[in-house]
């Protein structure tokens, strides 16, 4: 780690906040006056040429101001950065359907942020809880899957067998009573050896529901939930390159492997744009935080924005969303 004194790490804290909150090149003038410190602007320039030497600021070609670096930013983040908790106004999230919870917890960060909110879903598990099926017409069928967390698949399927309301009846009485909490894939192979018990109709629409369910449920790849996109817009560090931004967005496999990296840490994790591979787009960075079910993590939310955010903000409203987020999902379960 950079080791600096205190009055380097001073002009630092104050040129690092002072560009968050403009997002203009900070001048040795401007700097003198935001840190507070009785210095000529001989003394600033020299301490500014120091911390360009050390990477920590650099001076784009058409000012005489210097602005953070990525590594700047990790230095500030790391060792300056204190947050002081807000009242921030956060609806509750209900203990709704989890896809609601995940869609509402996306906008609840990109509103609060002002700019993107990521979440990634929990994956899907094949167990179900309860099971039903629904004529639809003759031959043609819906089947409803519940899993243990709440979530609801539904399937067409098509049937050799005109089936009674009392044989749908009976097939998910039967699937829900013997089977219920394992895994459809279990289930499939448990109906090959108990087929010859049940009338051969109903042993057929079953096995023809476990199919349809386990293609129903064979997604097991987590689902990134984006909301906000176009709050980037309206930020000047990317007018030059929305088109980049945009590819960003849309390399959601990207953005997953960032987010699955944060659910391995404990709480609040924040990943510099430039600093590593993590982030490849030197313009962005992410606050994120693991969320839970029951004790359990399973999923990842976070905010991406400039790289000149206001990190003490973006730490508080990811944290309270993560918590939000774990009260809703854990209630779901109870």
């Amino acid at each position: 780690m950079t080791i600096l004194d205190d009055r380097a790490k001073l002009l630092l804290k104050a040129l690092v906040e002072r560009y968050i909150a403009d997002g203009q090149p900070v001048g040795s003038r401007t700097l003198s006056r935001a840190s507070g410190l009785e210095l000529s602007p001989a003394t600033i320039r020299n301490v500014m040429s120091d911390l360009e030497e050390l990477g920590l600021i650099a001076s784009p070609h058409t000012s005489a101001g210097r602005v953070p670096t990525a590594r700047g930013y990790r230095l500030f983040v790391d060792t300056m950065l204190t947050v002081q908790r807000e009242q921030l106004q956060t609806p509750a999230l209900a203990a709704e359907q989890p896809q609601k919870v995940i869609l509402n917890a996306a906008q609840l960060l990109s509103n609060l942020s002002h700019f993107v909110g990521v979440v990634i879903a929990p994956r899907r598990t094949s167990v179900f809880r309860h099971i039903e099926f629904l004529r639809l017409s003759e031959r043609r069928l819906l089947l409803i899957i519940v899993s243990p967390e709440g979530d609801v698949q539904n399937r067409v399927i098509f049937t050799e067998t005109d089936y009674s309301s009392s044989q749908l009846v009976e097939a998910a009485n039967f699937l829900n009573t013997h089977f219920a909490g394992m895994a459809i894939e279990q289930v499939r192979e448990r109906l090959k050896s108990d087929v010859d018990k049940l009338r051969s109709e109903i042993a057929t629409l079953m096995q023809t529901a476990v199919a349809a369910g386990s293609e129903a449920m064979s997604d097991t790849t987590a689902e990134v939930i984006i909301s906000g996109e176009r709050n980037l817009l309206a930020v000047s560090d990317f007018s030059s390159d929305m088109g980049h931004l945009r590819r960003a967005f849309e390399q959601k496999a990207q953005l997953m492997r960032l987010l699955d990296v944060s659910s391995q840490a404990e709480g609040v994790s924040i990943f510099i744009g430039g600093e590593s591979q993590i982030v490849p787009f030197e313009e962005l960075s992410v606050v994120s935080s693991p969320y839970e079910v029951n004790g359990q993590v399973v999923g990842t939310l976070g905010v991406i924005g400039p790289t000149r955010m206001p990190y003490e903000r973006m730490i508080q409203i990811v944290d309270i969303t993560s918590r939000l987020v774990s009260n809703a999902l854990s209630h779901q379960n109870k």
